[in-house]
């Protein structure tokens, strides 16, 4: 069943394009830099979000294919629509060297295997673990936010060469990351443009 747009997310869309150019972007990363920018109502993210159209592609085909979600946080999870994810935080415990929220991804990839996509939108603690396992994700959407490892743990995910998006700044979270997934969620297989271009453009 088709997405219904609300009238107040297409002005929103309408007001997002009035004030950034968007339309140079490859599809899937302008539907995921606009769904991004449109959560946090933050333009910066145009500029901080570090995004590959190819990495994307894959993400976006493993998930219409049925690829496990798996989130960090139950936040993360709440944000993500028309799809189950799997959330091990509940389930996990700290131990020395050890985080709730680096555990929860240990737990998570006993349960998943291989192949998932991974949203990590709080504890850069999750992010750094999974990095540390044989996950080989279809895609990682690295999007943490804090003071202390948050930016250190995205620049990890960068230089691992798996497939990803994340950001430069120590800014993220979960509505965010959720975002993220939201727009490859929102954009069809069988379409080669994001769903937010149905947005009517400002006309001149």
């Amino acid at each position: 069943m088709p997405r219904v747009v609300h009238p107040i997310e297409q002005e929103s869309f309408r007001r997002l394009r009035t004030r950034l150019d968007t339309s140079h972007f490859p599809p899937l990363t302008r539907a995921v830099v606009e769904r991004v920018i449109h959560s946090a109502a933050d333009l910066e993210y145009a500029d901080d979000l570090v995004v590959d159209e190819r990495a994307l592609e894959r993400g976006h085909l493993a998930l219409h294919a049925g690829a496990p979600v798996v989130v960090d946080v139950e936040m993360v999870a709440a944000g993500i629509t028309r799809r189950d994810t799997v959330c091990r935080l509940k389930d996990a415990r700290s131990g020395p060297g050890l985080t709730r929220s680096a555990h929860a991804i240990r737990l998570a990839y006993e349960e998943v295997g291989p192949g998932a996509l991974w949203v990590i939108g709080c504890a850069p603690t999750a992010l750094e673990e999974l990095l540390t396992l044989d996950a080989d994700p279809a895609l990682v959407i690295g999007l943490p936010v804090g003071f202390v490892g948050a930016a250190e743990s995205k620049a990890a995910l960068r230089a691992s060469g798996l497939p990803a998006v994340s950001n430069v700044s120590e800014k993220g979270g979960s509505a965010v990351a959720a975002a993220a997934l939201n727009a490859l969620l929102y954009q069809p297989v069988s379409v080669s443009v994001p769903v937010s271009v149905s947005v009517p453009e400002e006309k001149s």
